[in-house]
């Protein structure tokens, strides 16, 4: 069998629809967006016609939608924004956000900017929606940036719910939903938010591209300065092959998002009966085995204690299998996962994320199966 990639929550292939999509902008329509002869006005045309494409699909304006190089820049955007905007001086956040949120508020704490504050996580991981209410009560006016799904146990949080409470206690309310995107809906006419964000390749989608959602009523500074594009939101020529390419595999992901869940289901569900059956001394993190409250495309699995943890990916990609994963940060380390420390984990045990897409099969994961019984 050739190599087998289950590493989907860190980047995924891309679809070759997409692909063709992409190609009559990178052999023809060359034009600069920004120019306003016909050759600028074509690819102009095509930009404008993603936006829209990608605003039907969330439910909300073309005019809510900005292109970014990826879902970091625009997590940056949202909360550098939403600060200077606002003259925030306090955010909430949590201790399992993706470090484009994280390290961002830290920073941000470290300047003098802010002052941080974390919302309590239960056993499993999962936000203390009533701790969260709690510190929004001291602190009325504030940033809270708290992930819809998390990139490395699969838990997911109640966007809905959450942003009630943010709008009980004026708080503006962004959300990292780089994991979400492309999985799951999000109807914007529904969720009390001001920020959410997609990256291209976590959809099957290019790398590079990525968009920020701002709620009509939560307009903010720019990131990124030096030109008018995205109507002075975000300066510097626009990624127009990227963009093409965004909107079309968010397209695609919601037109088949039903048939796609119930069939990545399956391939997770199978492979939890497996590991469950053939090994012992394995248990997942976080949500991630519970189908009701995670992911569907992501599986952490903690395999037992051993001397040799550090190694375990390593193994498992000399046997043709890329996937990701580390144990928790030893103490006083910074190497392994945050996320993990944060829930408690043992830095002895060895965990490994595995993430599904349309792409994988049954055969690969028994496949997987075996090759695990004579590594562990």
């Amino acid at each position: 069998m050739s190599h087998i990639y289950l590493d989907n929550a860190a980047t995924t292939p891309i679809d070759k629809a997409v692909i063709e999509a992409m190609i009559p902008m990178m052999e023809m329509n060359f034009g600069n967006p920004s120019s306003i002869h016909s050759h600028g006005r074509t690819v102009r045309s095509a930009i404008e016609k993603s936006r829209k494409t990608i605003a039907e699909l969330l439910s909300t304006s073309p005019a809510e939608i900005f292109f970014t190089s990826g879902g970091t820049e625009a997590d940056n955007t949202a909360i550098y924004g939403a600060i200077d905007t606002y003259k925030l001086t306090h955010a909430i956040t949590s201790q399992v956000e993706h470090h484009a949120v994280l390290h961002t508020l830290e920073h941000l704490e470290k300047l003098g900017k802010i002052q941080l504050s974390f919302v309590n996580l239960d056993e499993k991981g999962n936000v203390d929606l009533s701790h969260l209410e709690e510190l929004l009560q001291n602190n009325p006016r504030t940033l809270v940036s708290l992930m819809h799904g998390n990139n490395e146990i699969g838990n997911l949080l109640d966007l809905e719910k959450t942003g009630e409470i943010c709008r009980k206690y004026n708080a503006v309310f962004h959300s990292d939903t780089v994991q979400t995107m492309g999985h799951f809906r999000h109807d914007l006419k529904i969720i009390p938010i001001d920020f959410i964000v997609g990256a291209g390749h976590k959809f099957h989608g290019p790398k590079g591209v990525g968009f920020l959602y701002i709620n009509a009523d939560s307009k903010i500074s720019p990131f990124i300065h030096g030109g008018a594009q995205e109507r002075n939101m975000r300066g510097g020529t626009e990624n127009i092959y990227g963009i093409v390419g965004i909107a079309k595999a968010l397209e695609i992901a919601y037109t088949e998002m039903d048939e796609h869940r119930k069939y990545i289901e399956n391939i997770k569900t199978h492979m939890i009966t497996r590991l469950s059956t053939e090994f012992s001394g394995i248990d997942f993190n976080g949500n991630s085995a519970d189908l009701g409250s995670s992911l569907y495309t992501v599986l952490s699995v903690n395999f037992p204690e051993s001397k040799e943890a550090d190694m375990f990916l390593f193994n498992l990609d000399i046997n043709k299998i890329s996937a990701s994963g580390g144990s928790a940060c030893a103490s006083g380390s910074n190497i392994g996962s945050h996320v993990l420390t944060a829930i408690g984990g043992n830095p002895n045990r060895p965990s490994v994320r595995f993430s599904f897409s349309k792409y994988n099969t049954i055969a690969e994961i028994d496949y997987v199966i075996e090759k695990l019984k004579k590594i562990i």
